[in-house]
């Protein structure tokens, strides 16, 4: 297998809603490629999870390679349902460009619209394609105009065709190039190949308007360009090309491409596009990073409850170029029952060779990277070394999870993840035997690695094992790997919504802890004061002890007994947040006092806080996203005010109308049957975590009197 260097190499994310064609438009450039497109079992290379398989959707990120013109293109195949939308997020950090899949049967969907907000937040360059351009909704000169107004309504005047599907009544079966203005014709379900000829007369009067806009567009705001325009007429191809080029690079222009996946047609312009415009890795910006040592520093639980020291601002700005030390960042963890965890990487800097040891810096540990490869699917396919900007895998590392840098001893920087959304669906769930429940939880931790949204825990109150994701078909998904994978067999009980806890004033309290029985006693004493925090600000501890009160070495103490204690809730069990902790004022013994004393102390002091701090109830609320058709919006939109839903806006796109909205997440939790209903089976939405908001009070009653409230039990 042939190396590239880093000009030679184009990392694309193929983005979509789902059933937009990406893991069969990714066959089809592969078949084009003469590279393996299909696995043993005839199913695409990119969809090779047998969950995948069975439930005919994308549910993770998958990699395959084409050698195409003299260069490698790594394409990361996405999911395009709501619920796996994050994994969709974390494909693009490792990408140069991103393809925005549309087809042309449905057009824009709620999830295209929240991809390319995603590839907008990373200056990811876009280019649009429209698959299945044989659809009816493609097929004519107004349909293709009327689908260009509905993408630069959402996404600006910088949309523009780059090429012309060619349809008669032979069906999508061609594309006019609109920079070269050449046509290239196909058959359908050929090998994708495409042999030139002439444009169409009837097409000829549509392909030079369209490529006069295209000139015109992308010689705006360039001197020389614009005096190449108006003296000549238009540009020369060779400057065009690299104008075009530049411009998709610095998002200045987004192109418009036509396929049709299933036909295999324009597949190898798609492929030969890829290669001439899109940014190589040496093109894009040198990676921000930052010192692990001199990181932001947090303690927390988990729930919420954080205590976060000043962040120092020590970016390192690393150039993708060989020239650099060895930088590598996880961005993916696979983990195969037969050959454990394969850790997916993006080489950052340097040139990686097999055996090579790296430093991980997150966890202080070396690492060996022995047999080093690339994926085409799930097959690894073995290469000596690999080099800047190019995409590789590597099993068996010991203490590496998706997420770490790793590189050359001694360089201590650090790639920071994309965020990770919190879970929006708890369900409970109960291993069907004793050897289920003992292979429960090795096997969810491996699960846990791939899959950074899943959170598996026991719950205080209940001791019920508890599965958080993003929402059913997501838990139910990795119910079906544990039974298929793991031959663990579960079963899932009625979802859990995870409320929080928090106060709505100031209080202050008095904990002291006196026992004597002998000997040493135990001696504690704390005043601590609590102050509620906006929304999302988790927990800060305050030390504001004066004159020796309480000697520094016991603070900690009373900090961990407020977050113990926190974490069970005073109302319903739920974990407290939001909230400010202060210890002010205390006394202590020289002989009886020890850090056990001041933790229970701790514990007191916040419980009679809780008695005046006017304690509350906080509820998810969801940002919903609904796709319908026009002629349902009013039976959706009464149904979410029924829901206590707060309206935010609604578009519409032609028959489709989009409502978004804010909701709690305990009115959502069976609205995906609610909306087939609905809509008849027309209708789609995304939803995910926006913020915690009070719940109301008569309903608040109904959850705290329902509750099963901790029993605590004091440590002697």
């Amino acid at each position: 297998m042939k190396t590239y260097a880093n000009t030679e190499l184009r990392n694309i994310a193929i983005l979509g809603h789902s059933h937009s064609g990406k893991t069969s438009l990714i066959s089809a450039m592969l078949s084009t490629a003469k590279m393996p497109a299909v696995t043993d079992n005839g199913s695409p290379v990119t969809a090779y999870d047998e969950e995948e398989i069975a439930r005919g959707m994308t549910m993770s990120n998958a990699v395959a390679f084409a050698e195409w013109s003299g260069i490698k293109i790594n394409f990361i195949d996405t999911p395009g349902f709501h619920m796996f939308v994050h994994e969709a997020r974390s494909a693009m950090l490792p990408a140069e460009a991103a393809v925005v899949l549309i087809n042309a049967q449905t057009g824009i969907e709620s999830v295209t619209q929240t991809v390319w907000n995603f590839a907008a937040e990373l200056n990811l360059p876009r280019i649009l394609v429209i698959n299945q351009a044989d659809h009816p909704k493609a097929d004519s000169a107004t349909s293709r105009l009327e689908m260009i107004e509905a993408m630069r309504d959402r996404w600006g005047r910088h949309v523009i065709p780059v090429q012309l599907p060619i349809i008669d009544a032979n069906g999508f079966h061609g594309v006019i190039d609109l920079v070269t203005m050449e046509a290239f014709l196909y058959t359908p379900h050929g090998d994708g190949t495409g042999t030139r000829g002439p444009i169409p007369a009837a097409l000829e009067a549509e392909a030079r308007a369209a490529h006069e806009a295209l000139v015109e567009l992308v010689a705006e705001g360039k001197d020389e360009l614009m005096e190449e325009f108006f003296n000549v007429g238009t540009i020369p191809l060779d400057h065009l090309i690299q104008a075009i080029h530049e411009a998709i690079r610095e998002d200045k222009i987004f192109p418009v491409l036509y396929t049709n996946s299933l036909g295999n047609v324009g597949t190898d312009h798609l492929l030969d596009f890829i290669k001439d415009y899109i940014p190589s890795p040496h093109e894009r910006p040198p990676v921000p990073a930052h010192s692990p040592l001199r990181a932001p520093k947090s303690t927390g639980n988990g729930n919420g409850c954080i205590t976060t020291d000043a962040p120092a601002d020590d970016t390192i700005l690393r150039p993708v170029t060989d020239t650099e030390p060895a930088t590598i960042y996880v961005y993916k963890t696979l983990v195969d029952p037969f050959a454990g965890r394969i850790s997916f990487f993006k080489v950052i800097s340097g040139c990686i060779r097999n055996d090579a040891t790296l430093e991980n810096y997150a966890r202080g540990e070396s690492e060996r990277l022995s047999h080093i490869g690339i994926m085409q699917g799930r097959k690894l396919v073995e290469v000596p070394e690999l080099h800047a900007g190019d995409l590789g895998v590597v099993a068996k590392l010991r203490v590496t999870q998706t997420g770490d840098t790793l590189g050359a001893r001694g360089q201590d920087l650090r790639i920071d993840p994309l965020p990770t959304p919190e879970p929006a669906m708890t369900y409970a769930i109960e291993p069907k035997s004793r050897a289920d429940e003992d292979k429960l939880a090795p096997a969810l931790h491996k699960l846990m690695e791939e899959d950074l949204l899943l959170r598996f825990y026991r719950d205080p109150q209940t001791n019920d094992f508890l599965l958080a994701g993003a929402g059913q078909l997501h838990i139910e998904s990795i119910v079906s790997k544990l039974r298929r994978r793991y031959h663990t067999e579960v079963t899932l009980k009625s979802p859990k919504v995870p409320y929080r806890e928090t106060v709505r004033t100031t209080a202050t309290g008095h904990g002291r802890h006196k026992k004597q029985s002998g000997g040493h006693g135990q001696f504690g004493d704390c005043k601590i004061r609590i102050e509620p925090l906006p929304r999302g600000g988790g927990f800060q501890f305050v030390n504001d002890i004066f004159g020796g009160a309480i000697p520094r070495g016991f603070v900690p103490a009373i900090e961990k007994g407020i977050l113990e204690t926190a974490i069970r809730g005073h109302l319903a069990g739920y974990p407290m947040v939001d909230f400010r902790a202060t210890v002010f004022d205390g006394s202590y013994h020289d002989v009886d006092s020890s850090e056990m004393a001041f933790k229970i102390a701790g514990r007191l002091a916040f419980r009679a806080c809780m008695e005046t701090a006017k304690p509350a109830l906080l509820e998810p609320i969801m940002r919903v996203e609904i796709d319908i058709p026009d002629d349902a919006a009013g039976a959706v939109v009464g149904d979410l005010n029924s829901r206590r839903g707060r309206i935010q806006g609604m578009e519409t796109q032609g028959r489709q109308a989009i409502v978004s909205a804010q909701v709690p997440l305990a009115e959502m939790l069976t609205y995906g049957t609610i909306l087939t209903s609905m809509t008849h089976g027309q209708g789609s939405y995304h939803m995910e975590m926006d913020h915690y908001d009070f719940v109301p009070a008569a309903l608040a009653e109904k959850i705290i009197s329902s509750s099963k409230r901790p029993v605590e039990v004091e440590e002697d």
